[in-house]
């Protein structure tokens, strides 16, 4: 099985928000998704997304969005970002879903042996754009959020375990608390988005206290899904 994963693929069925605003490579990502991912990813292969799936409002506006995905090879698993609006609780959107697509929601699976753990995220203190008054409550809430995620991975067998941020959750400077959280539960792999353009190419992208990290933004990793591992 080949562990695979994509960020930010900002769909919309309805064609409300075009991505071409934000640059020509966005132009037709939806097609460049598709054919890039059935060009490397077979039924038996997960795939790892890490938010911002889709920027419908609502749950029913979403619904071809998801269709979109489910079509897809492979089993699927993703995250909330901070633009999937249309995201009205996990039992809700499950129900919502195809066979091969699942959320997460401060929780964790195990596929085959590879365990699967994340929360959203948010901007950590000591960053330059934190604001305690906006965002210490929002940071505090995102750990107790991945500690019921890491709670939840602890109870599992598994053989190598991933966790998915939409946000990152450290960068060039060093670690957050988040990152300490997973090295701590023997996670071996992160994957984040999120950032685009400059923003990504000046992502942390390697390997820090056992943990190795990757940022998937569509667009940064050309619209295509990322190989981070395979597992017997």
């Amino acid at each position: 099985m080949k562990v695979f994963a994509i960020s930010d693929l900002h769909l919309c069925a309805s064609g409300k928000k075009p991505m071409d605003v934000f640059g020509p490579e966005w132009a037709g990502h939806p097609d460049k998704i598709a054919g890039n991912w059935r060009a490397c990813v077979g039924p038996d292969d997960l795939v790892l997304l890490a938010g911002d799936l889709s920027w419908a409002m609502t749950l029913d506006e979403a619904r071809p969005d998801f269709g979109f995905i489910e079509a897809l090879p492979g089993t699927k698993y993703f995250i909330r970002g901070n633009h999937d609006y249309w995201y009205a609780g996990p039992s809700k959107v499950r129900a919502a879903l195809g066979p091969t697509t699942h959320t997460l929601r401060f929780d964790a699976v195990s596929v085959g042996g590879v365990a699967i753990c994340g929360v959203r995220g948010w901007v950590a203190p000591g960053r330059p754009d934190f604001d305690p008054a906006e965002d210490e409550r929002h940071w505090r809430r995102e750990i107790a959020r991945l500690e019921l995620s890491l709670r939840a991975l602890g109870g599992l067998e598994w053989d190598v375990a991933v966790a998915m941020f939409h946000l990152p959750p450290r960068d060039a400077d060093g670690g957050t608390r988040l990152t300490e959280l997973i090295s701590a539960a023997g996670v071996r792999h992160c994957v984040y988005g999120h950032l685009h353009g400059e923003a990504a190419a000046e992502a942390f992208e390697g390997e820090a206290d056992g943990v190795c990290y990757r940022c998937v933004s569509a667009d940064h990793i050309g619209f295509a899904p990322v190989l981070l591992f395979e597992h017997p």
